[in-house]
């Protein structure tokens, strides 16, 4: 399989990263592709989309060896659920399908097209394999059962972030960091109210600690 593209945006660890995409979608994120298909004629109808299938590489979770059961984060990480019964980036082949928003297609002079999307779950860099139209007459299946993950669908917490913190953060990367902050980027078998977490976001290190599920903001930094 050949690799097209790669994305671009502020997450350069998978810590932070909504664990789902379109969770997030004042997350802004580039598509960049590979000089071999800069071709304007390949992107001729896809300003007719709304959305895009992404079909990419977990490349920062690759192995030799695979596991039949994996611990969703989730379940509070201790409890097993069969691979495929999961979007663990742990698989026998490492890829993953995310639906992101195509907000514009731009037409540069140095990389050719390049793509604006929202609501990715893509670290920055991530390979991309393959990129199709969502197709909302076909793809959109209201009915449809979301299993154990369903029940995680509304986990959210209410964030503080004090202005202090917030003026560090650019205008335009403020509601997609918050909107990141609300999914509570901690590992669900962490839950200790004491502890202070951190994460890099467009250079920027960003701490903050949960109590009672409230999520307060203790610092930025520039990483």
């Amino acid at each position: 399989m050949k690799i097209i593209a790669r994305i671009r945006n502020g997450f350069p660890t998978k810590f932070g990263l909504p664990r789902q995409s379109g969770l997030v979608q004042e997350l802004a994120s580039t598509i960049f592709f590979e000089p071999e298909y800069r071709i304007p004629e390949a992107f001729r109808g896809l300003e007719g989309y709304s959305h895009l299938w992404i079909i990419w590489q977990f490349h920062k979770a690759q192995r030799d060896s695979w596991s039949p059961t994996v611990r969703p984060p989730r379940l509070g990480g201790n409890v097993r659920m069969g691979v495929f019964a999961t979007r663990s980036p742990f698989r026998p082949n490492a890829i993953g399908l995310s639906c992101v928003r195509l907000e514009r297609i731009e037409n540069t002079a140095d990389q050719g097209i390049v793509l604006h999307v929202s609501g990715a779950d893509l670290m920055d860099g991530t390979p991309i394999y393959d990129i199709k139209p969502y197709l909302p007459y076909v793809d959109s299946i209201p009915d449809a059962k979301g299993g154990f993950a369903a029940a995680h669908e509304d986990d959210h917490v209410e964030v503080v972030f004090p202005d202090e913190w917030l003026r560090a953060v650019p205008d335009e990367l403020q509601s997609g960091l918050i909107g990141v902050l609300r999914q509570d980027p901690r590992p669900a078998y962490q839950n200790d109210p004491d502890r202070v977490y951190g994460f890099s976001y467009a250079g920027l290190e960003i701490r903050f600690t949960v109590r009672d599920s409230i999520l307060t903001v203790c610092g930025v930094a520039k990483a």
